[in-house]
């Protein structure tokens, strides 16, 4: 593979990332134009229905060198798109500033561009260059992949445990188990995702708001399981913070920021919920679930990644944690603080 290549599809990711948390429901993607193995130009996608990398890149060059954007690369981390969204095809700028030459990291799997886009440039003379850093592509967008290959959001799962693998003691009162570094970075991660969601029962005791309020970024839209309808319309997340929705058996209603939303009971409750969201556009979901929340999920095999906190003390007894991901054999990735580990499926969109 070509070192320059690499280097240049490297960059493209590290300007993708810049977009996380305000793109989706679209991808995040970086672009790069180089001219004789020089860069002028960067772009990425900055915000949903706002260009996309491909504009920015191109707008981005200077006055001065614009006569050089014909005879230049363009590197792209995903395929230029063809059709006509909330923005133009990129197909369509390219082709008109006559650029040589497009190397694209992975395919996208949107149906309407899927390797169209590719062929479009390709049939008009432009040479294309597919697969570069393949993999961390498609590792970039694997809410994106995942949302439009399985037809359901991603999935992370997180919980925090003792050292001894307790979710909480066996008194009355609640234990702390992470610490501010790891509170930060749950913020951060909820600040990443389209939609946070617990059970009835988490609701219940714990009160949560669900809100983003110790990183920059938005808060994600909040979801609660409440099969029954038993949660009283106390709680904090019904009177504080963005809307809420509660998914059912019973009724479809809103009353200001709340909105129920009822599944049937002849459905499956997890899957029916996770097609519900997907149809609402939500790409991925934190489950920040108890217990119970937590291996439905896992029973279900409805997962991706598994965020887990570790807490250097010992509980002795109470609430044990999941004991481990089920579902198909996992890789183990170490996380930037040293108390954290994260599970992700073998089988998920990494490898797509």
């Amino acid at each position: 593979m070509n070192e320059e290549a690499e280097q240049m599809m490297q960059r493209c990711l590290e300007l993708a990332e810049r977009g996380s948390g305000r793109v989706a429901p679209n991808p995040m993607v970086g672009a790069v134009l180089v001219h004789d193995g020089t860069v002028i130009g960067e772009g990425y996608h900055q915000a949903y229905g706002k260009p996309h990398a491909e504009v920015n890149c191109l707008n981005s060059v200077p006055q001065n060198k614009q006569e050089l954007i014909g005879r230049s690369t363009l590197y792209v981390s995903l395929e230029p798109c063809t059709h006509f969204g909330k923005t133009p095809p990129c197909t369509d700028l390219i082709l008109r500033r006559k650029i040589p030459r497009v190397v694209v990291g992975s395919i996208d799997p949107f149906t309407p561009v899927a390797g169209k886009g590719v062929l479009r440039l390709r049939k008009a003379g432009v040479q294309v260059d597919v697969g570069i850093l393949d993999t961390e592509c498609a590792w970039m967008n694997r809410r994106f992949f995942t949302f439009h290959i399985r037809q359901r959001p991603y999935i992370i799962l997180k919980w925090a445990q003792s050292a001894d693998g307790f979710l909480a003691g066996s008194g009355p009162h609640r234990v702390k188990i992470s610490n501010p570094l790891s509170d930060r970075w749950v913020h951060r991660w909820r600040s990443e995702e389209a939609a946070i969601l617990i059970g009835a029962n988490t609701a219940r005791k714990d009160d949560p708001l669900l809100t983003n309020r110790l990183w920059s970024g938005q808060s994600p839209q909040r979801v609660v399981l409440d099969p029954h309808l038993s949660l009283p319309d106390t709680l904090e997340m019904f009177q504080k913070g963005a809307p809420v929705w509660v998914y059912n058996y019973h009724r479809t209603a809103q009353r200001g920021q709340i909105r129920w939303i009822q599944i049937s009971e002849e459905a499956d409750f997890l899957p029916a919920v996770m097609a519900d969201l997907h149809a609402r556009q939500i790409l991925s979901v934190m489950v920040e679930g108890g217990l119970f929340t937590l291996n439905a999920f896992l029973k279900d095999a409805l997962w991706d990644e598994a965020r887990v906190i570790t807490g250097s003390g010992k509980l002795g007894s109470g609430l044990p944690a999941p004991s481990s991901p089920a579902g198909p054999p996992v890789a183990y990735w170490p996380v930037r603080d040293d108390h954290m580990a994260l599970f992700i499926q073998e089988d998920g969109p990494s490898s797509l």
